[in-house]
């Protein structure tokens, strides 16, 4: 080969190697501006937060994942929502999106986590693995599905001085934006719940909801400045399933006031009812008589049948069977 030729080849060769390394300049060099910009915006957006009365912290904010992810770890993450008298604090976040596809960002969260209400409510709890993923819209989130693994957590309502105890196997949440709506759907599975100075509440369950929230999309976009106060929605179902059929669901119109309570017009469904009888009373001996006369009453409605339909009326908290034969209170939330 002449001289000439080779000459020719190797500045080919070198002008190659030198585009690429200039290519990789300049993504490297665009990875870590747009990761300080995100991380800026982010911050920003946490602090623009107080003019609606919210502050937030991603404590230790870093952006990591080059080259082909970018993703925010915080070593703690809190929450204080004044308007609504929410505080929540959390622990490590670590997330990520690739280069390509910002929009789509999975991430995990660690606790213990501590929740509190100005309602007097407070949910402590630990978890062994939480993973979510969620696809955003400029502004906001359009739509998220999270996992939770191995969840415990301690219920306090100071209002009524009662306390439980709620042990989850396997939690899932999805909420997704439905035009100004929000749907929100939850799987909590081989659920156990306790209270305290009581035997356990129900045998091992599962629990279903389905609801739908109008005009609160904006939650997911966080430009919701009310929160769950004031809130009116559709329970399309939530349900309780103790295995073998026995089911109890509820569904129906239900809103929350500004004090958190809850009121709506609601249709309790019961499945086998002879089978919850027996469950209840083995977990609640001392009301045997009662449960035999509830469960009586409910056959009765149905001629006898092992399966019942019955109105409930929620008149901010209280439980009325039938709109007014009282039964019992749901604390504000």
């Amino acid at each position: 080969m002449a001289a000439s030729s080779r000459s020719g080849v190797s500045a080919k060769i070198w002008g190659l190697a030198a585009a690429i390394v200039l290519a990789i300049a300049v993504y490297t060099g665009g990875w870590f501006y747009a990761a300080a910009a995100l991380k800026a915006n982010t911050l920003a957006l946490l602090g623009k937060q107080k003019e609606n009365n919210v502050s937030a912290e991603c404590a230790d904010a870093t952006y990591r994942g080059y080259p082909f992810r970018i993703g925010l770890f915080c070593s703690k993450v809190t929450v204080d929502d004044r308007a609504n008298g929410i505080s929540a604090m959390f622990g490590a976040l670590r997330s990520a999106a690739q280069v390509y596809q910002p929009s789509h960002i999975v991430w995990e969260l660690d606790g213990p986590s501590e929740v509190r209400t100005s309602h007097g409510l407070s949910v402590s709890s630990q978890w062994r693995n939480m993973q979510s993923s969620l696809i955003t819209v400029p502004g906001g989130v359009e739509r998220s599905s999270t996992t939770i693994d191995g969840l415990t957590s301690a219920i306090l309502s100071s209002q009524t001085g009662q306390a439980f105890d709620l042990k989850v196997e396997h939690t899932e949440t999805h909420l997704r934006q439905n035009g100004p709506d929000l749907d929100a759907a939850m799987t909590l599975r081989n659920t156990d719940l306790t209270a305290k100075g009581l035997p356990s509440l129900l045998p091992r369950f599962t629990a279903i909801a389905d609801i739908t929230l109008a005009g609160k999309a904006g939650l997911l976009e966080g430009r919701d400045e009310t929160g769950l106060y004031g809130t009116a929605g559709q329970i399309r179902q939530f349900g309780i399933d103790l295995g073998d059929g026995e089911i109890l669901s509820i569904s129906g119109p239900v809103s929350v006031d500004a004090q958190g309570r809850l009121s709506g017009k609601l249709r309790l469904e019961v499945e086998k009812i002879g089978a919850w009888r027996d469950r209840l009373k083995t977990s609640f001996p001392q009301l045997g008589r009662t449960i035999d006369t509830a469960s009586s009453m409910l056959s009765a409605l149905t001629g006898g049948g092992d399966r019942a339909t019955l109105d409930l009326t929620l008149n901010r908290g209280k439980i009325l069977v039938g709109g007014f034969i009282p039964l019992g209170e749901i604390p504000p939330i």
